[in-house]
């Protein structure tokens, strides 16, 4: 076991010792038997470990009761994902810090640890919050939708954006860096996934989702369990299945063309309101939208130079690092050039825009 699991026999007998991998049985030499459910809690237990997890919390988690061997394994996705991103963020820096030494630009001492030290995960981890804000005429939209509900759950509710603070709420986010940001005050927040919440049928009086859904591992499963633990749902979404969607924003149009490449396996409009019973309303966006979510610049075009604006923002990480230079690069060139302003000079006259972004109501 322990040369499978790629640990010390010293790791597991410590395991042992703690309570936390009790195998099931011993042999009648005293050594220690693995069941093929002590193999699927030791895997749960390393990989925790491995993601940086003490073994307090490990103990915590493994042990929680509403959570199930999928649900473990659909949390830890989650969790490597936000890791594969990390490092992809740090790719970037570090693919950043080359290319000014290549032009003879030294870093300072503080950009240098920004790029290899902690502080980069204390700069990815706080550009959500400080660049992800509740916009209150959305917000409005949502909440109106909500109707006369009292019992709200939010479903991958982030750091909390959206929650309505006169109601009773309860988050899910399986997200656990997203999870430490949430603020003093918010609603309590479980740890768990869309598509297997751990609620009975129907406590809720309304289940609501901002912005989530294209990081669900099953969307349309996802969307039914809303409608399963809940009389109203609400969701704020986007609608990729219509003709020219790809060309109706610049940004995708002219600058990353990749965007197309994330939509692939992404439901129709159709099928995800099907799922939930209900209908499609549009949202238009602001052109002083406070929320930083993708499309929320497209008549500030120079907000998507800014790094902080764009790490909040999964569409640049899932895009890779390489196609995110190019459009940066081309983006900041057509700027300075007055490109830009030449090809969307149709958007400066325009308070709010219809970018395909949609409240699913039911």
């Amino acid at each position: 076991m322990a040369e499978l699991a790629g640990v010390s026999v010293r790791t597991l007998h410590h395991y042992d010792e703690i309570g936390l991998m009790r195998p099931s049985a011993r042999t009648s030499a005293g050594y220690r038997a693995y069941s093929a459910v002590d193999v699927e809690r030791l895997r749960e237990v390393l990989t925790y470990r491995r993601l940086g997890f003490g073994l307090r919390e490990i103990a915590d988690l493994v042990d929680d009761p509403a959570t199930d061997t999928v649900a473990h394994l659909r949390r830890l996705r989650g969790l490597l994902l936000e890791q594969r991103d990390r490092a992809a963020a740090m790719v970037t820096a570090i693919d950043t810090e080359l290319e000014t030494r290549a032009m003879g630009i030294r870093t300072t001492p503080e950009e240098q640890l920004k790029v290899l030290g902690t502080q980069l995960y204390d700069t990815i981890g706080s550009a959500y919050p400080a660049t992800r804000r509740t916009e209150p005429r959305i917000a409005a939209r949502v909440w109106d939708a909500l109707g006369d509900a009292r019992t709200v759950l939010n479903v991958g509710a982030g750091t909390g954006s959206y929650e309505p603070t006169d109601r009773d709420v309860t988050a899910v986010e399986p997200s656990a860096v997203m999870r430490a940001q949430r603020p003093a005050g918010a609603a309590p927040c479980v740890a768990a996934a869309a598509e297997s919440l751990p609620f009975e049928d129907r406590p809720f009086d309304a289940a609501m989702a901002f912005s989530t859904v294209h990081h669900w591992q099953d969307p349309i499963a996802g969307l039914r369990e809303m409608r399963r633990v809940a009389r109203r749902v609400v969701v704020f979404t986007y609608d990729a299945s219509s003709t020219g969607w790809l060309q109706r924003f610049w940004l995708t149009r002219d600058y990353l063309p990749e965007f197309a490449d994330l939509l692939v396996d992404w439901p129709s409009l159709a099928d995800l309101t099907h799922a939930i019973g209900g209908r499609a309303e549009p949202v238009l966006i602001p052109w002083d939208c406070a929320d930083g979510f993708f499309e929320a610049h497209w008549r500030r075009p120079e907000a998507y130079l800014d790094e902080h604006v764009r790490r909040a923002v999964s569409v640049w990480t899932r895009v890779g690092p390489e196609a995110e230079q190019r459009a940066v690069n081309r983006l900041r060139d057509d700027l300075s050039s007055g490109r830009w302003a030449e090809r969307n000079r149709d958007l400066v006259a325009l308070d709010a825009a219809e970018l395909r972004l949609r409240l699913l109501v039911a």
